[in-house]
């Protein structure tokens, strides 16, 4: 039993602890998407971006030794959870059809959201440590949990244009387009003071437009966007 222990422990690392929280939030969004309870689900989505946003930044200061890659793969499972089936369920739960063609539109979109998912995170898995590049191979994953959750806080969501921007964001994931990591620190900076203010209670809102929800949509935008075109 002390042999399992030991193997156990260094097994899990804090990065690994700050993957499990962010595959809680991510749990979290889920379950308050089946209860209609939508503003807090995006926000719980947010909360999953930023905690998977620092646990790599955590390893890396604590200097982590995983020859077996448990970190990366417990970093996997967990964005599959956070960033694939929360949004998806987001999606289905939100737009809510009745029944019809419609209904089994949005199934699919929903379905597509997790496929496209798992299959980005699957090639990034294969591919780390193998292709020299400081660039993303395809559109990150937690873009879809961020612009599905600041798309519902700005005011702007609707039926359609959710609809268009999860197809666009789930076939970007698994495109071979090179997506440059963010390195921009006022623009960090800027984004992170954005999201305090969206997340408190704090009336920001234009004509019932949230204008810290839109500025990040708009962010977000922008980064899909502007790679695509240089491409």
């Amino acid at each position: 039993m002390d042999s399992i222990n030991t193997e156990i422990e260094s097994f899990i690392a804090m990065s690994d602890i700050i993957s499990l929280l962010n595959m809680s939030s991510g749990f979290l969004s889920i379950i308050c998407s089946i209860n209609n309870n939508f503003e807090l689900s995006a926000i719980l989505m947010i909360i999953a971006i930023m905690f998977d946003s620092v646990d790599g930044w955590v390893a890396r200061k604590r200097n982590r030794q995983d020859d077996l890659d448990f970190g990366k793969n417990i970093d996997s499972l967990s964005d599959v959870i956070s960033f694939g089936v929360a949004p998806a369920i987001f999606i289905f739960s939100c737009i809510n059809p009745a029944h019809g063609i419609f209904q089994t539109i949005v199934i699919l979109v929903s379905l597509l959201i997790v496929v496209c998912g798992v299959l980005r995170l699957t090639r990034y898995n294969v591919i780390a440590g193998k292709i020299e590049t400081d660039d993303f191979i395809g559109l990150p994953i937690p873009c879809m949990s961020f612009i599905i959750a600041t798309l519902y806080l700005s005011g702007i969501f609707n039926p359609v244009s959710a609809l268009i921007l999860s197809i666009l964001v789930s076939l970007l994931m698994i495109s071979n387009i090179r997506y440059p990591k963010f390195d921009n620190i006022p623009l960090i900076g800027i984004s992170v003071i954005l999201i305090i203010l969206l997340i408190l209670p704090i009336n920001l809102t234009i004509y019932n437009i949230n204008m810290a929800g839109l500025l990040l949509l708009l962010f977000c935008l922008h980064y899909l966007i502007i790679n695509l075109i240089k491409r």
